[in-house]
Formats: C-alpha cells, structure tokens, sequence
C-alpha cells in the first residue's frame, strides 16, 4: 500500500473512532467562590451549591456564595463523604470507610431546606468504594471505586472500578467495567465524581486531574465507551452540573488545596 494512502486510512480510522476530539471542547470559568473548606465535592440545586466535606456540609447562595446552613456529624460514625446529588429536596451523599478494609459504602440523605439527615442506605460490604450516585432516567447509577494503590489489601486494582445501575428501591439491575484509557487517566486512584449529562452522555472526573471524562453505554459488551476527554478549570473530585440552567452546560467543580467552588460553563 502507498504510504499516502496508508496514511489516509489511519487518519479516517482515528476520526471515525473519535469524531468528538477535534471538536476542542473546554470548560471557561463563570466565577469562582473561596470559601472556608472545600475537601471533597460540590452538589447544585436551582438556587443553592452544597459542599460537601469528609464529615460535614455547608450550604451557599449561588449568586454570592454566603453560606446560609452547616451540618456537622456529631456520631462519629460518617468517615468519608464523597460526592453528592439533589433529587428534588434532598441531597444524597456518597459515603465509605475509605481507606479502611474491607471496604463498606452508604448513601445519607439530608432535607436541602435545613440540611438535617433524615435517611441512609447501607451497601454494607461491596467490592468498591462508592464516590458518586446520580438519578436518571428513573434509575440510580453508582458508581463503585477501586484504587491501584490499595490493590496490596484486597487483591483488587482500579480496573475493578464499577457503574451499577439500581432500581429506584436498591435492586441492582446492570454493571458495566470503565475503559482502559480511562482507567489509566486515573493513574492510582479512580473515579470521584460523575453525574449524567442533559446530553445522554456520562461524565466523570478522576482524583485529581483537571479534566472530565466523557462516556456512554455499550450497545453491547460489559464496558462504557470513550466518547472524549474536556479539560477544566477545577481539579479532579466530586462536580455538579446545574440541571436547572437548559441553554448551555453549567459545571460546578472544586480546586481543594485552596477551598474554591468553581463555576464554569462547557464550551
């Protein structure tokens, strides 16, 4: 074959394999908010932004982000909240016993009004960490995490990372492996935010990096497919994207090293 011609198929081979890549899709920051601690991730309603901490969470205006409510876990018994979703007025918080072993989740459920805790879901012990749930399409996606650097303490890597999908009442209907591209983006650790788009698509971030990494379901096999990699201007961890703004993609995202919630729209 002639090397222009081969040249040519491997150039349509690559398009056709990833016709959204060139598209050079971006995230610009809106604004941004400094606020007293920002440790794991941000949820969004259509008027307030939550935070969510290890044991603990604030509630902020979105126009000025002036914190009008906190809780605080007094039991002792919360030992690392991960991500959270609103679901009409309240807000459910992905929980684990990260980095303990073996690893056990829960989901807490607060009223967004006040923030009191007014429920739990126990997974017990699951092979995962659960680091983001969100409801779509009348189901719960979760998603269960595994890190290559804790592999030494139950035999598992983050190729063991999992998206479950449950019935509105915890029956566990589906699961699906994340792609190895994607897996390797998370270099060490795994997934630690994700939430469906208004687009079908599901988009997800890993520990740190500052990016979102954009997937869909098979139409057949048992692993989400790449769609394409948006960079950001929040790191890695829990994110949000704002449901209620229709004309164009609201994210919401954390910098944790110096506590800003960061409002950005995808480009």
């Amino acid at each position: 074959m002639p090397l222009a011609l081969f040249r040519k198929n491997v150039f349509m081979l690559l398009f056709l394999a990833y016709p959204l890549l060139s598209r050079g899709q971006k995230a610009t920051e809106i604004r941004r908010f400094q606020l007293t601690q920002v440790q794991q991730g941000v949820a969004v309603d259509p008027t307030h932004f939550y935070v969510i901490n290890n044991h603990s969470l604030t509630k902020h205006n979105k126009k000025d982000g002036k914190q009008v409510a906190a809780w605080q876990d007094t039991t002792g018994l919360l030992k690392h909240m991960n991500s959270g979703v609103v679901v009409g007025q309240k807000l459910y918080c992905t929980h684990s016993n990260y980095p303990d072993v073996p690893m056990a989740s829960s989901i807490e459920i607060f009223d967004t009004r006040t923030l009191r805790h007014i429920g739990t879901h126990s997974f017990g012990l699951f092979p995962g960490s659960v680091t983001w749930a969100d409801f779509y399409n009348g189901y719960w996606w979760v998603a269960f995490a595994n890190y290559s650097n804790k592999a030494s303490a139950e035999g598992r890597d983050n190729r063991w990372t999992t998206l479950v999908k449950y019935t509105p009442t915890w029956q566990q209907l589906e699961s699906w492996a994340f792609p190895a591209n994607v897996l390797q983006a998370f270099g060490l650790y795994s997934t630690s935010g994700g939430t469906w788009g208004p687009d079908g698509l599901i988009y997800c971030t890993g520990h740190d990096k500052p990016e979102l990494y954009v997937l869909k379901l098979p139409e057949r096999g048992h692993t989400l497919q790449y769609v394409k990699t948006i960079p950001t201007i929040s790191e890695g961890q829990a994110f949000a994207i704002d449901r209620s703004v229709k004309d164009r993609q609201v994210l919401y995202g954390i910098t944790r090293n110096d506590n800003y919630v960061i409002v950005s729209v995808l480009e």
